[in-house]
């Protein structure tokens, strides 16, 4: 008696993704660590290129590159206050906060891409920040939007990704979980 046997190819999952709308971990690694890399490289490329607290026009009426150090918070928020161990105190509010986006990260379901895209734009723009305040004590911004003579604060790539990340983080919040809610009920 003879018995027949099917031989089916089994095929691994990729590493990445498993299955369509996860994301891993280490797509959220890599989208960290292109923002940090991002942020580093043009932060370098204006400490090289443009002199401190010189503005290249980009767009008349719009939109500068200028080379300023912002020794602050977010949007120069206490970035003219003097403190003793100012460096010291920013570094450590950013390092408590990333390690609390950081466990907040490890709790978002791999199912929730917007969520985890979001935290890793966040972690990545937050990684590039805390890299120049530990090292220098200050954050290099150089993107400065304005309109006639209104100027908004001067920003850079991290800040624009923690902004993007956050308002990831909102959408999926209103949006997206609204939308669960609703299709569950």
């Amino acid at each position: 008696m003879t018995s027949e046997t099917e031989s089916v190819p089994i095929v691994p999952p990729t590493p990445d993704v498993t299955e369509l709308g996860v994301m891993t971990r280490r797509v959220m690694a890599t989208i960290g660590i292109s923002i940090l890399a991002l942020d580093q490289l043009t932060k370098q490329m204006v400490r090289m290129s443009i002199e401190l607290y010189d503005a290249i026009e980009v767009l008349p009426g719009f939109l500068n590159l200028v080379h300023v150090r912002n020794t602050g918070a977010a949007f120069g928020f206490l970035n003219s206050v003097s403190i003793a161990n100012k460096q010291l105190l920013m570094t450590a509010i950013a390092l408590v906060a990333m390690t609390a986006i950081v466990a907040y990260a490890r709790q978002v379901e791999p199912r929730e891409t917007l969520a985890r895209t979001g935290l890793a734009l966040i972690l990545g723009g937050a990684m590039g920040n805390l890299i120049d305040r530990a090292s220098a004590g200050y954050v290099v911004d150089f993107i400065d939007v304005y309109w006639r003579t209104y100027h908004f604060w001067a920003f850079n790539v991290a800040d624009s990704a923690i902004t993007v990340g956050a308002g990831f983080l909102i959408l999926d919040m209103f949006v997206v979980s609204s939308t669960d809610v609703s299709t569950s009920a």
